[in-house]
């Protein structure tokens, strides 16, 4: 019988190719956007994060959701660094979420609020996808726009204490397999690791209205 963290990889396969595909991406990782956007996409980044990050300390002690509220994955100070470099030291009179972002962010928060199992769902879609396709990102970023490599405008994507993320998501992926949670359960979680991915494919989709390539 297959893991818990194989059958939700299996699962959310189409969602996460959907995701990964988006235009928007594409465009952004074929150097054919400017740092705007790439500014713009990390704002959007923050408000999911924020959402994310402003429960982790209260489901620390959770015991279906603590075991991974992990120190070491924390982005949002790393967030506020990129964004303090790329929209200057007023970078918050400016954030602005796109409709797409806040349903995401809500959705996390509520999660976050009245379903650890919920709440876990996401936060294995965005911290192990930051570990993975994330690292691309950041090498394009670097490349594109001439960021110092692993600075500041891409500090969300170095995870300073991670000395090696294949062993970190080989355990993360260990903790999925053990989760507190029956059949009826796991069924739910993986359903919303769906979700996690439709409402990121969203913000994507919004971004790429925003910032068209003109035929």
């Amino acid at each position: 019988m297959d893991s818990f963290s194989c059958l939700i990889r299996t699962a959310s396969h189409e969602q996460h190719t959907e995701a990964e595909t988006s235009t928007f991406m594409s465009d952004l990782l074929g150097g054919r956007l400017g740092v705007d956007a790439y500014a713009r996409y990390t704002e959007q980044l923050w408000f999911v994060y924020e959402a994310l990050e402003s429960a982790a300390e209260r489901l620390a002690g959770d015991p279906v959701a603590g075991p991974f509220i992990r120190p070491e994955l924390l982005r949002l100070a790393a967030l506020e660094q990129d964004l303090a470099h790329l929209r200057g030291p007023d970078w918050r009179a400016g954030l602005d979420a796109l409709p797409a972002t806040r349903a995401y962010a809500d959705r996390v928060r509520e999660c976050a609020e009245e379903w650890p199992g919920g709440y876990v769902a996401h936060h294995y879609i965005r911290y192990l996808g930051d570990l993975s396709g994330g690292q691309i990102i950041r090498d394009r970023a670097e490349r594109t726009w001439g960021f110092a490599r692993k600075g500041a405008g891409v500090r969300f994507y170095v995870f300073e204490e991670i000395s090696n993320p294949a062993a970190f998501k080989r355990e993360y992926r260990e903790l999925l397999d053990g989760i507190r949670a029956d059949d009826l359960e796991k069924q739910r979680v993986t359903a919303e690791c769906k979700r996690a991915f439709a409402l990121n494919t969203a913000v994507f989709r919004a971004l790429g209205e925003e910032f068209p390539l003109s035929a």
